[in-house]
């Protein structure tokens, strides 16, 4: 699975939720079209999803395994862009 797979997921799943739903509409279109989402905006996402109630559904219609590769990848991006905290 790649980012835009995961974003189409959150978005497909999102309709309840207008500002999900809008701001994974636009984060699916900009990897769709070959640019980048932000860190900040995929964690959003990922959250936001997860305060909606929208993980059952996503396991549900696509079972634990893909669910788990979404979750992954998002996180690997989102890791892969934040920035390192040094203390």
């Amino acid at each position: 699975m790649d980012l835009k797979d995961a974003t189409r997921m959150i978005l497909v799943e999102s309709a309840a939720h207008p500002e999900l739903l809008r701001v994974s509409r636009q984060s699916h279109e900009e990897l769709a079209s070959g640019g980048m989402v932000e860190h900040t905006t995929l964690s959003w996402m990922l959250r936001e999803a997860a305060r909606k109630g929208v993980f059952p559904a996503l396991k549900g219609k696509h079972g634990d395994r893909a669910f788990d590769d979404l979750v992954t990848v998002l996180c690997r991006e989102i890791d892969r862009q934040a920035p390192v905290v040094r203390r």
